[in-house]
C-alpha cells in the first residue's frame, strides 16, 4: 500500500507562546531592561520570522494556488517569501490546469502582481530574484555582453617558426597578443628565448565562458552576463529588472535578490586593459605571460594588480550599479556577495543587505563572511540562505535537522533565516498516490506536502525567537581575523579569480577551530575595511600573510599603540600590497609560530567570553556561542552542535550582577551565575543566558522566573508509566491497532510505505497533581556514528577540531547525526488541550497545567517524512521533459529514497522533580 497522507488540518497548529503570560508582562509600564528583553523574546516582531525561497517551476502557477500557499506560509509562522523563477517540472497539461508561463510574459507578470498583493495583505514580506535561475543573464544578454574569460593557447614551435600558428577563433573571440616564450607547452616560463632550445608560442584570446543561466525557467534561457561590464548589467536591469519591479506596482518589493556569484571562469572583460592602465598605471597586455605563468615577484605583482582591478570593476559595475538602481526603485539590494567574480569582503559595504550561506562554523564560511561584513558596516540584520542541501534527498530533512543547522547559523551571527526552500506545488503535481509533488532537485522541502508540516509553527517560533533576540544590542565578537586579501589577489590567474575560493587555502585549517575552542567568537575583516573603519575588536589575529597595504600596517600600529592586541601567526607581513619591502614597523605584533599557539596567546591578550572548567577538547569543539552586548545587559546564545549530551561548567565574561538561564522552547527561566555555571544540554539543545544590571522578575505581574524549567541534575519521580498499551490510528487508512509495545510502522506491510500522521491515544489516572512541574518525557534516541560537523564533506571531528578523514559524507550539506525516539515529530494533546510539540532532544514537555486529578487522556499526533510513500512508487520519467526543454536539472540522491523508521520508538513517562 503506497500513500501520502495529508498533514493539513489534523490537529490545529500549536503555538508555544504563553499568550496570557506575555500579555500580562507587556501591560507593565515600568519594567527592568532584562524584563524588556524577555518580553520581546516572548513576543518577537514579525520582521524576525524566517522567510522562504519560493520556487515557481516553469513558471506554471495559478492564482488560487498562489493564494493557498501564501496563506499556508502565514499559518506556519513564515514571515515572507522570495520569488524565485526556475526550470519547468512538467510539460503543459491542460487537463490538470498546468501551463508553463514564459518568463516575463504578461501572464507570469500578472501572477507576480497577484502574489505580491496577496502576500502584503497577509503581512508577508515579498522579495524577488532579479532573474530566472542564476547567475544574472538570459535571452537579452548578447554574446557581446556575456561573461568573458582570458583564454591562453599554447603551441610547441618547430625550428625556424618564430611565431604561433594561425588559429580559428570562435564567434566573438579577439586575439589580445601573441608571444614566444622559452620552454615546452605547460612547462614554459617568462624570459629570454634561446632559438636553439624548446620554444612555446602563446596566443592570448579574449573569449567567452559561454556559461548558460543555471536552472532557467521557460523563456529565460541565455548567457550569463559579464559582471564586470557596466553596460551588460544595465541591459539586464532594463530588460529583466524593470518589468519585474513594475509588476509590484506602487509597493516595490522589500528587496531584490542576487544569488551567489557563480559566473564560473569570468576573469576578463573587454574594457579590462583600458581600466587596468588607468587604475594601475601600466599596460597589462605585455605582462600577460607573467599573469599566466606566475612564480616570480614580478608575476605576483601583475597578478595582484589584475585581481584588484577585477574587484574594483565588479564593485562599481555590478554591486554599486544594482544597489543604486534598487534605491531608485524604492527597494533594497540583497546580495550574496561571494564566489566568482572577484568580490572582496569590503565589497559587501556596497549593498544594502549582504547575505551568506553555509553552516561551516569551524572553517571558512561565506555565511561568516556576510555576518562579519554586517557587523563591521553596522547592519543589524544578516540573512542567510539556510538549509541548502539539508539532509539530501529532498523530503528527507526533519525538524531536528533544521535545528541542528539553524543553531550553527545563529552562533555565526545569522539572524534572518531564509529557508531553502518552499516549492510551489499544486495538487496536480502529485501524479500518483505517494508522489510528494514538485521540489527543487537538491534542497529541503518546507511546504505542506511534507507530512511533519503541522509541527512547522513550533519550529518557526523557535527560529523567530532566537532571530529576534540576536538583533538586540550590538555584536560583541572579541576577535577579528585579518583576511590576506592582497595575498589572494597575488594568486589570481586565468580561470582562478575568486577571493573566497582562494581564502580556504590561505587560512591555516586549525586557525578558526583554535579560536573557537579557546572560548572566543570572531569576525573577518580585511585591509580595505580597516583603512575605512579602523579596528574595533579586542584582538586582531593576522594569519600567515605576505602582503599588507602600508596604510593598513600604520592603522594596525596605531591600534596597538592605543592598547589593541595584535597576534601574527607563522610570520610577519613582509611586503606592501604592491610587492615592495614593507618598511612600516611590525614591532607591535606578537608573533606566534603556528595557529595552535593561539590557544595560549589569546588568553594573554584578553579573557575569553566563555570559559570551560574541567572540559575535554571534544566538548570545546562542539559547544558554540554568540554574545550580544547592550548598555545594561549581555545576551549569550549557547548551543550544543553535537549528537551527544553535554554536562559541563562554564563561566561568562560579564560584570552584570543578575543572571537568568532561559529555555528557548518553553521560555521558562531559572536564576543562573556568570561563574562556574552548570550547563546540561541534550544533543542539539540550546540555551540563552541573560545577564543584567537590574534584578529580573521583581516587578509585580512579571513572569515567575522558575516556571517549568527542567533541571537535569535533580532526581525525578515517575507519576505514570506510559510506555505500554497505546491505541494507534492511521486516519487516512481507516486503520486502528493496539500496541502493547510501541513499534516501528515499517514493520507492518500495511504501513511500510505510509507517510503521514498516526494518532497515539492512552488514558491514565492520577490520584493527585503535584505542586512541582510535571513533564511528559519520551525516553530513547541514539547518536549515529560520527559527530556532526560544519565541514560539508566530513561528519566527524578530530580532537583538534579538524575534520576526521576516516569518516566521510558524500556530497555537500549537513544533517543531525541522531535518531530520536519520535520519528520525526509530534504534537501533544492532553485532555483536549494542545500541550506542545516534540521535535528535538530532549523530547520533553512541561504539561503541568493540562493535567487533572483522576482520569486523563493523552493524544500524541506523530508525523514522519514523505520518503516512505515516495519509496513505494516507480521513479518519475523525466525523458519527455528533457526532450522538450533540455536537461535543466538532475534530481540528487534518488538512490536514498527508501523507507525509514517511523512512529514512537522510545518509552513514554510522566515525571516530576
Amino acid at each position: 500500500m503506497k500513500m501520502l497522507a495529508s498533514a493539513q488540518n489534523r490537529v490545529p497548529h500549536i503555538s508555544l507562546l504563553r499568550c496570557g503570560l506575555a500579555a500580562a508582562a507587556l501591560s507593565i509600564a515600568a519594567i527592568s531592561p532584562a524584563q524588556t528583553l524577555r518580553n520581546e523574546f516572548l513576543n518577537p516582531p514579525a520582521a524576525a520570522r524566517p522567510m522562504v525561497r519560493w520556487w515557481w517551476f516553469g513558471a506554471a502557477v495559478t492564482k488560487p494556488e498562489i493564494l493557498n500557499e501564501l496563506q499556508q506560509m502565514k499559518q506556519d509562522g513564515i514571515g515572507g517569501a522570495e520569488l524565485a523563477f526556475v526550470y519547468p517540472e512538467v510539460l503543459d497539461d491542460p487537463a490538470k490546469g498546468v501551463k508553463n508561463l514564459p518568463f516575463l510574459s504578461k501572464e507570469m507578470l500578472e501572477a507576480v502582481t497577484y502574489a505580491q498583493a496577496e502576500g502584503r495583505k497577509l503581512g508577508l514580506r515579498i522579495d524577488v530574484t532579479l532573474c530566472s535561475g542564476w547567475p544574472y543573464g538570459g535571452p537579452d544578454t548578447t554574446l557581446e555582453e556575456a561573461s568573458t574569460r582570458l583564454k591562453v593557447l599554447e603551441f610547441a614551435l618547430p625550428p625556424g617558426q618564430n611565431e604561433p600558428p594561425m588559429v580559428k577563433l570562435q564567434d566573438g573571440d579577439v586575439i589580445l597578443s601573441k608571444v614566444v616564450v622559452p620552454g615546452e607547452p605547460k612547462h614554459w616560463h617568462v624570459g629570454p628565448v634561446d632559438p636553439a632550445g624548446p620554444r612555446t608560442g602563446l596566443i592570448f584570446v579574449q573569449s567567452h565562458t559561454r556559461q548558460q543561466v543555471k536552472r532557467a525557467a521557460v523563456g529565460a534561457e541565455g548567457y550569463v552576463l559579464d559582471p564586470f561590464s557596466k553596460q551588460a548589467v544595465a541591459t539586464h536591469l532594463a530588460k529583466v529588472g524593470e518589468p519585474l519591479v513594475k509588476a509590484f506596482g506602487a509597493t516595490p518589493p522589500y528587496a531584490i535578490f542576487s544569488d551567489s556569484l557563480e559566473a564560473y571562469g569570468a576573469d576578463w572583460t573587454p574594457r579590462l586593459p583600458e581600466e587596468f592602465k588607468k587604475r594601475r598605471g601600466y599596460d597589462l597586455i605585455p605582462h600577460l605571460p607573467e599573469l599566466a605563468a606566475g612564480g616570480t615577484p614580478a608575476a605576483e605583482k601583475v597578478r595582484h594588480d589584475y585581481g584588484r582591478t577585477l574587484t574594483e570593476l565588479v564593485d562599481e559595475n555590478y554591486l554599486t550599479q544594482i544597489n543604486d538602481w534598487a534605491k531608485a526603485h524604492g527597494t533594497k539590494f540583497r546580495s550574496q556577495t561571494y564566489g566568482e567574480p572577484a568580490v572582496s569582503l569590503a565589497s559587501q559595504r556596497l549593498v544594502a543587505l549582504p547575505e551568506g550561506e553555509g553552516p561551516q562554523w569551524r572553517a571558512f564560511s561565506t555565511l561568516r563572511w556576510a555576518t562579519s561584513a554586517n557587523h563591521l558596516f553596522g547592519n543589524n540584520v544578516t540573512s542567510g540562505e539556510t538549509f541548502t542541501w539539508l539532509h539530501s534527498p529532498v523530503f528527507r530533512a526533519t525538524p531536528l535537522d533544521m535545528k541542528a543547522e539553524a543553531d550553527i547559523d545563529f552562533i555565526m551571527g545569522e539572524n534572518q533565516l531564509i529557508f531553502h526552500g518552499w516549492p510551489y506545488s499544486p495538487p496536480a503535481s502529485q501524479l500518483t498516490p505517494g508522489d510528494p509533488g514538485w521540489s527543487l532537485y537538491a534542497a529541503a522541502v518546507f511546504n505542506d506536502h511534507n507530512p511533519w508540516h503541522p509541527v512547522m509553527p513550533a519550529v518557526t517560533e523557535y527560529i523567530t525567537r532566537i532571530s529576534a533576540l540576536l538583533r538586540q544590542g550590538q555584536p560583541a565578537n572579541q576577535v577579528a581575523i585579518l583576511l590576506p586579501t592582497d595575498d589572494a589577489w597575488a594568486q589570481f590567474a586565468p580561470g582562478k579569480a575568486t577571493i573566497t575560493g582562494i581564502m580556504t587555502k590561505l587560512l591555516p585549517p586549525d586557525l578558526i577551530p583554535t579560536i573557537l575552542s579557546a572560548g572566543y567568537n570572531f569576525d573577518f575583516t580585511d585591509a580595505d575595511t580597516i583603512n575605512r573603519l579602523g579596528i574595533h575588536h579586542q584582538i586582531l589575529v593576522i594569519p600567515p600573510t605576505d602582503r599588507i597595504p602600508t596604510e593598513t600596517a600604520k592603522k594596525i600600529a596605531a591600534y596597538a599603540a592605543a592598547g589593541g592586541k595584535v597576534i601574527a601567526v607563522g610570520h610577519l607581513p613582509r611586503l606592501t600590497a604592491e610587492g615592495a619591502p614593507l618598511t612600516t614597523s611590525t614591532d607591535e605584533m606578537a608573533l606566534i609560530p603556528d595557529a595552535a599557539s593561539l590557544a595560549k596567546a589569546l588568553p594573554n591578550a584578553a579573557a575569553p567570553d566563555l570559559q570551560w572548567k574541567g572540559t575535554d577538547d571534544a566538548t570545546k569543539n562542539v559547544l558554540g556561542f554568540i554574545r550580544r552586548k547592550l548598555p545594561n545587559a549581555d545576551i549569550y546564545f549557547v548551543a550544543n552542535t553535537s549528537n551527544a549530551a553535554l554536562d559541563t561548567q562554564v563561566s561568562f565574561n560579564t560584570t552584570r550582577k543578575y543572571a537568568q538561564q532561559i529555555d528557548p522552547d518553553s521560555t521558562a527561566s531559572i536564576p543562573a551565575s556568570a561563574s562556574n555555571q552548570a550547563l546540561h544540554l541534550a544533543p542539539y539543545e540550546s540555551r540563552i543566558f541573560l545577564f543584567s544590571d537590574a534584578k529580573p522578575g521583581t516587578t509585580p505581574g512579571a513572569p515567575h522566573p522558575a516556571s517549568g524549567m527542567w533541571i537535569s541534575t535533580e532526581p525525578t519521580r515517575q507519576l505514570s508509566d506510559l510506555a505500554a498499551d497505546w491505541h494507534v490510528t492511521f486516519p487516512t487508512l481507516n486503520k486502528s491497532i493496539a500496541e502493547p509495545t510501541l513499534t516501528d510502522w515499517t514493520a507492518d506491510p500495511a504501513t511500510k510505505n505510509y507517510s503521514g500522521e498516526a494518532i497515539y491515544t492512552k488514558d491514565f489516572t492520577l490520584t493527585s497533581t503535584p505542586k512541582t512541574p510535571v513533564f511528559l518525557e519520551v525516553e530513547g534516541g541514539h547518536a549515529l556514528p560520527g559527530n556532526p560537523t560544519t565541514n560539508p564533506e566530513h561528519p566527524a571531528l578530530l580532537p583538534n577540531g579538524l575534520p576526521d578523514p576516516r569518516v566521510t559524507r558524500p556530497g555537500p550539506g549537513m544533517h543531525a547525526f541522531y535518531e530520536g525516539p519520535i520519528r520525526e515529530a509530534a504534537l501533544v494533546v492532553i485532555n483536549g488541550q494542545q500541550a506542545g510539540a516534540l521535535w528535538h532532544p530532549p523530547y520533553r514537555l512541561d504539561v503541568t497545567k493540562f493535567l487533572k486529578p483522576g482520569q486523563n487522556k493523552i493524544e500524541i499526533h506523530v508525523y514522519n517524512t514523505a520518503l516512505n510513500a515516495w519509496a513505494g512508487i516507480p521513479p518519475h520519467d523525466y525523458k519527455p521533459l528533457i526532450e522538450k526543454y533540455g536537461d535543466r536539472f538532475q534530481m540528487q540522491d534518488l538512490q536514498k529514497v527508501q523507507t525509514i523508521p517511523s512512529g514512537i520508538l522510545g518509552k513514554i513517562h510522566l515525571v516530576t522533580q
